[in-house]
């Protein structure tokens, strides 16, 4: 025999099989048509985008993804069970890290709790991180994602290259708090603009699920190089670092300024170290 003639015979062999399958392949689009002709809507297969959260040392990212009926569906996903997730939502989680990394998750577009063709509806990235040596120094903020079956004309498409970048930068706030008035931190997180300037808004903005499987949407966080104050008027700037206004009193927690540039008083640090002038403790 010829190699032609080899390579066609164990395709005659197996006729019978290949017919069996041509007949189930043949009864599966006459399934969709018929789906198609009653109005009814054919779910595609799971499908799924990469995340990257590019964020500093220190820090943890949380992923709490959020899915609702695809339009044109009727059903409801099924309850909660105790002790269970809940079935239109998915969660995943990258650990601390000593260092600035890339944390990566693979994040399907669609699920089927039920039998229910859910989409991806919306997506939080929550964001903790370390400021401190003890347990319970930590600060947390969140960044979001929604994702839309359109998008508005003036939107633009998603980029070539396969990956869209949302740029944000946090901050430590500090504050005092308690009769000891002891130093903690807030972890404040926004978008940035052109200029790498914080904005008001959260991090994160709008995307096309048809334009996002197998492709990457990246969270980029710097952090600030400078802290600052939570809130207004309670502390004041000097070259040596901030200082902690009096306010009415010693025992007065909220202290605020009120145009006081001369008194002030002591905070405790994390250490346990009695300070007067933050970060350097003493003057």
């Amino acid at each position: 025999m010829t190699a032609l003639q080899e390579w066609e015979t164990p395709i005659l062999d197996n006729a019978p099989s290949l017919c069996f399958a041509s007949r189930h392949f043949a009864r599966a689009l006459a399934i969709i048509a018929l789906a198609l002709a009653a109005g009814g809507c054919v779910f595609a297969p799971a499908e799924s985008f990469t995340l990257q959260a590019d964020v500093p040392a220190d820090f943890r990212v949380k992923v709490d993804a959020y899915y609702e009926p695809a339009t044109g569906e009727t059903c409801e996903a099924p309850p909660r069970q105790r002790g269970e997730v809940a079935p239109n939502r998915k969660f995943f989680t990258s650990e601390y890290q000593s260092i600035a990394r890339t944390a990566e998750f693979q994040v399907p577009l669609t699920t089927r709790p039920g039998g229910c063709p859910l989409v991806l509806s919306s997506l939080r990235l929550n964001l903790d991180a370390k400021w401190g040596a003890r347990w319970s120094d930590i600060g947390g903020d969140f960044a979001s994602l929604s994702f839309y079956d359109e998008l508005a004309d003036d939107r633009p498409d998603f980029p070539a290259t396969g990956v869209q970048a949302f740029q944000g930068q946090c901050q430590w706030l500090f504050r005092t708090v308690g009769p000891e008035r002891a130093i903690i931190k807030i972890l404040h997180c926004r978008a940035v603009d052109a200029n790498g300037q914080m904005m008001k808004r959260m991090a994160g903005g709008v995307l096309q699920r048809d334009q996002l499987p197998g492709r990457t949407v990246r969270m980029v966080f710097g952090m600030a190089a400078e802290e600052r104050p939570f809130g207004r008027d309670a502390w004041i700037r000097f070259p040596q670092g901030w200082k902690r206004c009096l306010g009415e009193s010693l025992e007065d927690q909220d202290a605020f300024c009120r145009g006081n540039t001369t008194d002030f008083k002591s905070f405790k640090m994390s250490d346990g170290r009695e300070c007067t002038v933050y970060p350097n403790c003493t003057e």
